[in-house]
């Protein structure tokens, strides 16, 4: 994979993962199951993450760019040279 590709991927989530801090889903459970008598219930079930590791992802995103663009401008000079 490119690492500049790699970069911005990390970037974007990086930024996302700091202005969503987690999401929340519903889940069917069964509370009763006793022969043909089935009663179930909706849960809400949550995921969260902690703020700043959209921010190391984000700084860590932003590292590699520019150290992926340093290492390609000192391969073309090998190159041209």
């Amino acid at each position: 994979m490119n690492a500049k590709v790699l970069g911005f991927a990390l970037i974007i989530i990086g930024a996302v993962m700091l202005i969503w801090t987690g999401f929340t889903y519903t889940k069917k459970e069964k509370v009763i199951d006793a022969g043909p008598i089935e009663i179930s219930a909706d849960r809400e079930k949550s995921v969260n993450w902690p703020p700043y590791l959209g921010g190391i992802l984000l700084i860590g995103g932003i590292v590699i760019v520019a150290t992926s663009k340093k290492a390609a401008k000192g391969i073309a000079l090998q190159w041209s040279g």
